[in-house]
């Protein structure tokens, strides 16, 4: 086999190592070398702090660098860091971006690390994880508005933090995982074209924990609490049980399956649309309003991640 001799000599390659071939989903073959060494494979980024911006524009371009795969990723500023976005930036970056780690700081810079091992937490778990919360928080802000447990609503708010936490890891793992082969493998991924589905998929999740919390914070506006007999709470089960079947969809192959599913989360929807025209009026009205909205929208993302999965599930060409 002959090798192109600038590839030989920017990896080091030398007679003797070894060359990896590995078949792709398009009949070609990846023709990688474990002669890469570990410093070429971690990836640095060096970020100018614009004082002249907010703390948070500065943390979304952080979260930026993350997200395209950044290992190390180094904040700087002449001036130095206030105290203020110091501390905004470390508690964000702990609170949002899972296996960030700050490992150097200084008055001008802060340098953060991903100590993160993708074997720990492959692309199936992450989604798990994910679900698992927003399902959880869908009961408890129902359970909530019943019983105006203010409590429980604040709760519901704070864990949507860990919600965000594995959305932007799975975004970050995807996009590794389409210029890498073997970290595909390592998450999950079967062919390349399923991380668009992926894609899809967990920002629907990460939408449905959005509008929980919605849910949540209008429990937070009302004085008191619903009767347990209201038909809300009957739109709230079946947009629970239709985003739980959009999720078993991930695994189904039956595509006539699937599209049952799509149809019953367009009939609950529809459902959602019936309530409104009750025309009630009173204490607590908008927000019971923008409850049911946000429980039409939980059932219209149920169908569609059911939609991407009948994608997903359809045999390559």
């Amino acid at each position: 086999m002959s090798l192109p001799i600038k590839w030989v000599r920017d990896i080091g390659l030398e007679a003797g190592d070894t060359l990896t071939l590995t078949p792709m989903p398009n009949k070609t073959l990846l023709v990688s070398s474990s002669a890469i060494s570990k410093d070429h494979s971690v990836l640095k980024a060096t970020i100018d702090y614009l004082h002249s911006d907010s703390a948070e524009n500065n943390l979304r371009i952080l979260i930026s660098h993350y997200l395209v795969g950044y290992d190390v990723i180094r904040l700087t500023t002449k001036k130095g860091f206030s105290a203020y976005d110091r501390k905004f930036i470390k508690d964000s970056v702990r609170q949002k971006l899972i296996g960030l780690e700050l490992v150097e700081e200084s008055r001008n810079e802060l340098v953060f690390q991903c100590l993160l091992n993708y074997n720990d937490l492959p692309l199936n778990r992450v989604i798990k994880n994910m679900y698992g919360l927003v399902l959880s928080m869908l009961e408890d802000s129902m359970t909530a508005l019943r019983d105006h447990n203010v409590e429980i609503a604040e709760d519901v708010i704070q864990r949507d933090d860990d919600v965000d936490r594995f959305y932007l890891l799975a975004v970050r793992q995807l996009k590794a995982s389409i210029e890498d082969i073997e970290l595909s493998e390592k998450i999950g991924i079967r062919h390349p074209r399923e991380c668009l589905g992926y894609r899809l998929i967990t920002k629907s999740i990460e939408r449905v924990g959005d509008h929980a919390v919605r849910i949540a914070r209008n429990v937070l506006k009302m004085d008191s609490g619903i009767s347990s007999d209201d038909p809300i709470f009957k739109m709230a089960d079946l947009s629970r049980k239709v985003f739980e079947s959009s999720i078993d969809s991930m695994q189904e192959e039956d595509l006539q399956a699937i599209n049952k599913i799509v149809v019953e989360a367009k009939k609950v929807s529809q459902f959602g649309v019936s309530l409104e025209s009750r025309g009630d009026e009173g204490e607590g009205s908008i927000e019971l309003s923008m409850v049911l909205e946000s429980l039409r929208r939980v059932a219209e993302y149920s169908a569609d991640i059911a939609e991407v999965a009948i994608n997903m599930n359809i045999k390559q060409i």
